[in-house]
């Protein structure tokens, strides 16, 4: 087959002394409620060897799952407001710097654990230590997308949520296509693991570095798949 990346991105990358390739997989634009084995099934299946692993986004996997928040569903209050000024942005985009983000947190965890995560980064930022609030408020305030229209318009007044039992979908993939998945969070920041099929023995640290420099991309790519393949499994 012929092997595509994204602008960018690098087709080929060595992990521990050998060299992989990272094929993107291009679908459609995946809406909410969509069959996410279906999407195995129409896009993956075809170039899938054994052997071969599957870099899937985590948003759609959520999006399949219906794991999603409408910003009418949110009061942004005056506190939130408050806090979002605090934040500092990254390169992985504003994310609690959102308003709307922030009052999620609020909902999501309340206002004293939001409160004492903040006081707590504000005092780690003095020492140069950063990534407290949201190591502190855990993997639903973390994981949050959505709600930024401007690389994706779409998802202007969309949030997406974290996929449930991660771990169970990727078997259930493997149990009804064959294809050895694992579920990722990657943005400019790095690589968080989600989850994985149960018949992948590769260790986190590998899974993570195979594409740590997220060769799906942060806009509309559309390459939610990533194929890794070694590359003396290339004929």
């Amino acid at each position: 087959m012929e092997y595509y990346h994204n602008p960018g991105k690098a087709l080929e990358i060595e992990v521990a002394g050998e060299r992989y390739l990272r094929h993107g997989i291009r679908t459609h634009f995946v809406e909410v409620g969509e069959d996410y084995l279906d999407l195995f099934r129409r896009y993956v299946v075809p170039v899938y060897r054994p052997g071969d692993w599957v870099a899937v986004s985590e948003k759609v996997a959520a999006l399949c799952q219906g794991r999603v928040i409408h910003r009418q569903e949110i009061q942004v209050t005056w506190l939130a407001r408050l806090l979002a000024k605090c934040v500092r942005q990254t390169p992985a985009g504003p994310g609690m710097g959102l308003p709307v983000k922030m009052q999620f947190a609020l909902d999501q965890e309340g206002r004293a654990r939001v409160l004492w995560a903040a006081l707590r980064a504000g005092l780690d930022k003095l020492r140069g230590i950063h990534g407290t609030f949201y190591r502190l408020l855990g993997p639903e305030v973390r994981g949050l997308d959505g709600f930024y229209g401007e690389d994706i318009p779409a998802y202007a007044d969309l949030g997406i949520r974290i996929p449930t039992e991660p771990d169970l979908l990727c078997d259930q993939v493997y149990e009804k296509t064959g294809v050895q998945s694992y579920i990722v969070d990657a943005n400019g920041l790095g690589v968080e693991l989600m989850g994985k099929s149960s018949g992948i023995t590769a260790p986190e640290t590998w899974l993570t570095e195979v594409i740590r420099d997220n060769p799906a991309g942060q806009e509309e790519q559309m390459t939610p798949f990533i194929l890794v393949r070694r590359l003396r499994d290339v004929g």
